[in-house]
């Protein structure tokens, strides 16, 4: 990872598409599960805060190897995270 800045700005965007990704479904498909498309957006919305949150408040500040894992760890959650809100997506769009 080469900065906390570009951390943040993956978090944003990658949690920006799938907020846009939920409002084109709703766009399309009107009512049909709305409430559902709005769950995904509220949580992706609470992971989003959670990680930045991590990145401004590291665990062990004065060893390097635990800072490294520690933000490793981040991007790893918000790939989960990601991969988790687009998965929910695809499942309403199949029903």
């Amino acid at each position: 990872m080469a900065s906390r800045r570009n951390l943040k700005k993956d978090i944003d965007y990658l949690m920006s598409e799938v907020i846009s990704d939920c409002y084109t479904y709703m766009l399309i498909h009107g009512e049909k599960k709305r409430d559902e498309a709005i769950a995904i957006i509220e949580s992706i919305l609470e992971k989003r805060n959670d990680l930045i949150h991590r990145i401004k408040h590291p665990e062990n500040k004065s060893d390097k190897k635990a800072v490294k894992a520690h933000y490793k760890a981040i991007h790893e959650d918000l790939l989960k995270a990601i991969d988790e809100s687009f998965s929910k997506l695809s499942e309403l769009t199949k029903a």
